[in-house]
């Protein structure tokens, strides 16, 4: 899986999760959309539909913030 899969993925089936659950005002909440991601890649990972490297060294996405 390639990391722009990943967000693909996360963006259609997790994000909207996040949104609906912290962010009701419309005020993005990065640490949940952060937590989000990393919940998001530790699966994948244990899945093994990434690798430890892939896990290690994704950065969040720009629907994440930076850190």
């Amino acid at each position: 899986m390639t990391k722009a899969e990943a967000v693909q993925e996360f963006e259609t089936h997790v994000l909207p999760y996040v949104q609906r659950q912290y962010e009701s005002d419309g005020v993005p909440d990065w640490p949940a959309r952060r937590e989000g991601w990393n919940n998001w890649t530790d699966y994948l990972c244990k899945d093994g539909r990434i690798t430890d490297y892939q896990y290690r060294t994704w950065v969040h996405p720009p629907c994440c913030g930076r850190r």
